[in-house]
């Protein structure tokens, strides 16, 4: 079986004092950070996405502009391609990415699965091409693009496993939702210490 590790959107404008910031997102990117140093190698692909939205546009209605936005299907101004909100936050370690995928550009994008990598090639097609067969889910938020990565991933045949001490929610209701939808969907709940390579 060939593994790999998806690292959901772990940005600027997702963690603390960023424009959509998430309690505890600083510490998600350094969680990270450790884990792969304990545990990279259990993976044959590490694979991070980043919201990468124009600046010029409303991204397909993604953006609220000069309405409140509703926080639901509407958001403020996050994650413009080429700004620092959009950068990795500096205590997620990079090195260790194979694969960097954006999504969002110019329309509303919440899964991986929506992306494409630095070539255009869209995300389904290279799990596909390394063979990709299981994937852990961790990173931000929640309740939001985790939720709806790993949801993808089930739909797109991949056995998911949510490691739920490196991911950081909007919410602690909406993010208990939906690590119970995601279960319910199928992908198995771990803590971190339930991350290494498993055989089985």
């Amino acid at each position: 079986m060939t593994r790999a590790l998806l690292i959901i959107d772990v940005q600027n404008d997702f963690t603390e004092g960023g424009a959509l910031g998430v309690d505890g997102g600083a510490a998600v990117a350094s969680g990270i950070t450790r884990f792969l140093a304990e545990h990279g190698d259990d993976y044959d692909l590490v694979v991070a996405s980043r919201d990468w939205h124009d600046g010029d546009n409303d991204n397909g209605g993604h953006f609220a502009g000069e309405a409140d936005p509703d926080f639901v299907d509407t958001w403020p101004v996050h994650c413009v391609s080429g700004t620092t909100g959009a950068e990795y936050h500096p205590d997620l370690d990079t090195s260790r990415v194979d694969v960097h995928i954006r999504k969002g550009q110019g329309v509303p994008a919440y899964s991986i699965f929506e992306g494409t990598d630095d070539e255009g090639t869209p995300f389904p097609e290279l799990l596909t091409r390394h063979g990709v067969t299981e994937v852990d889910v961790v990173g931000i938020a929640t309740d939001y693009c985790v939720r709806a990565s790993t949801l993808d991933a089930l739909e797109h045949g991949q056995h998911a496993r949510v490691l739920t001490g490196l991911v950081a929610g909007v919410a602690a209701e909406t993010s208990e939702a939906a690590i119970a939808e995601m279960g319910h969907a199928g992908a198995e709940i771990a803590g971190e210490e339930a991350s290494e390579a498993s055989d089985g």
